[in-house]
């Protein structure tokens, strides 16, 4: 069974939002109504029953006038939920200006529906419904590395196959995904590009990988594994993954070819 994780960090929030929004004199109904929701939502997030997203934490920062506090609380406590192994690439990948990752059995995490994301997690037979729903909520919370002020710029290769796999249960959730790729697709930071199915073997197939550039230009890499992830740091494995991404990267479509792919995998779905 998947061990519960620590809530203090949520529990600070909560505690934090009562003390200032009675501090400022507002009742939960006053609050409500500056930044856009309904009393019983505040009493829920301030009471447990509902979690704190990125919004509220965001509209609460701006009617407290707290300098950013909810938000960066809650990036801590999304960050903290991770696995331990996690940590130094999440880090490294909040803070890239460049990202490169190749899948070859997946769609990339940063660019899963919530859909496609829960069907993955619910893989993992491990899992209780309450952490298929943590480890999502986590999954989610990563995508906004995208969709900040200055994102960093993304190139994603994927083989075909990993468009493909679906049965009949599933067909709606891949048909979203694979849109959500082509509307992605169409940001000027975001490159997505197939390795066709016909290219066989290549030598990308050893193992799906992600890697993320700072703004000094030093690169950290991590490898998806059955047991986790392993941080590549050390200048000779990080050598090894960016000259694995060229060859793969040479393997695959352009990005407009790409896209006319992907609409191609979906038109018998429709």
């Amino acid at each position: 069974m998947e061990r519960e994780q620590p809530s203090d960090l949520h529990e600070l929030i909560r505690t934090q939002l009562r003390r200032l929004r009675t501090a400022a004199g507002m009742n939960q109904e006053e609050f409500g109504r500056r930044s856009n929701y309904s009393a019983s939502l505040v009493s829920a997030v301030e009471t447990g029953t509902r979690p704190v997203d990125r919004p509220f934490a965001k509209r609460a920062d701006e009617v407290l006038e707290t300098g950013g506090m909810f938000e960066e609380l809650l990036r801590t406590a999304e960050v903290l939920r991770q696995p331990a192994w996690f940590l130094p690439y999440l880090e490294a990948e909040r803070t890239a200006r460049q990202l490169r990752c190749y899948q070859s059995t997946l769609v990339p995490g940063l660019l899963q529906t919530e859909r496609y994301a829960r069907a993955v997690i619910r893989c993992d037979d491990t899992l209780t419904d309450a952490g298929v729903e943590r480890r999502l909520a986590n999954r989610m919370a990563r995508q906004a590395v995208l969709d900040q002020e200055e994102p960093p710029q993304f190139v994603a290769v994927l083989d075909e196959v990993v468009l493909r796999r679906v049965d009949e249960r599933l067909r709606d959730v891949l048909v979203e995904q694979v849109h959500h790729l082509i509307d992605l697709a169409e940001r000027p930071n975001i490159s997505v590009h197939l390795v066709p199915a016909g290219i066989g073997m290549h030598a990308g197939l050893a193992g799906p990988f992600i890697l993320a550039r700072s703004t000094d230009g030093g690169w950290v890499g991590n490898l998806d594994t059955q047991l986790g992830g392993v941080l590549a740091d050390k200048d000779e494995d990080v050598n090894t993954l960016l000259s694995k991404w060229e060859t793969v990267r040479n393997e695959a479509l352009s990005g407009r070819q790409s896209i006319e792919l992907m609409k191609d995998v979906v038109k018998p779905w429709i």
